[in-house]
């Protein structure tokens, strides 16, 4: 293995990478030789997608899909295959969150939580698996969460669906590890993303917000994590030089699950 994190000739399909966690991690693979496909549930999200990668040198592409739609899915996975060719990576990406209490909470918000967030990683999975078992192997990876070990005021199907997560990402790795695929899950401390940033803006006196102030004091690495933090973990996952790590979520969260948190 001269090294064994290239990703050459490799087909890499991220779900609901037009932007953010998605396109920061595809284009990782891409840097490291990977073709990447990617979904978005809307034309014009593809096409933003589709510009954002041409400005960073990609060549990517894109489809219109709904990852909780199996037809959808199945259709979709055979037209890369007939167009691109068969997925070697998969990154379970795409995926909402409502911050409602629980009691507060239809239950069609938490259904429609679970539908997109632990569905439909079985749904894609499911399409991309026999594929990946007559190629030989491959790599499955599935973006999970700080959640799925805590719970968390407002989040309850977020942190439902991201438990289901963790424990599919290792009932997969369990029932198809002899055919050499290696299903493992990311799990993402908080990230400083535009739908993050009210968070993290000062206060009119120079404070800082008070979610912000607690995250950084959680925080072993005093700060919030970047898009970027996530690259070099995804393509370890995606790459060679992971293929006996199995079942196994890696959390990128600068230690906040290691750490009690200081003294008041």
């Amino acid at each position: 293995m001269n090294n064994p994190f290239d990703l050459t000739g490799k087909i890499a399909l991220v779900t609901g990478a037009s932007y953010g966690i998605g396109f920061a991690i595809a284009s990782a693979l891409a840097k490291n030789g990977a073709q990447i496909v990617f979904n978005d549930l809307k034309p014009e999200f593809v096409d933003k997608g589709l510009a954002a990668y041409k400005a960073a040198g990609i060549d990517a592409k894109g489809y219109v899909c709904d990852v909780t739609n199996e037809e959808q899915v199945n259709a979709v996975v055979k037209q890369i295959e007939t167009e691109v060719g068969v997925i070697d990576i998969l990154v379970n990406n795409a995926g909402i969150i409502k911050r409602i209490p629980m009691i507060e909470m239809s239950a069609a918000e938490f259904r429609q939580v679970i539908d997109v967030d632990l569905n439909a990683p079985f749904i894609v999975a499911k399409a991309v698996i026999p594929g990946m078992i007559k190629k030989g192997g491959g790599k499955i990876i599935n973006i999970c969460s700080m959640m799925s070990e805590l719970g968390r005021e407002t989040v309850s199907a977020y942190a439902a669906a991201k438990g289901g997560l963790k424990m599919l990402t290792r009932n997969i790795a369990s029932e198809y590890g002899e055919h050499n695929i290696q299903c493992n899950g990311i799990g993402p401390g908080y990230i400083a993303t535009p739908q993050t940033a009210p968070l993290r803006e000062r206060q009119s006196d120079g404070s800082r917000h008070p979610f912000d102030s607690f995250i950084i004091a959680k925080t072993p690495a005093a700060r919030w994590g970047t898009p970027e933090d996530l690259q070099g973990p995804a393509v370890f996952l995606a790459s060679a030089a992971s293929d006996f790590v199995n079942g196994h979520i890696l959390y990128v969260d600068g230690g906040i699950l290691a750490y009690i948190g200081k003294q008041p």
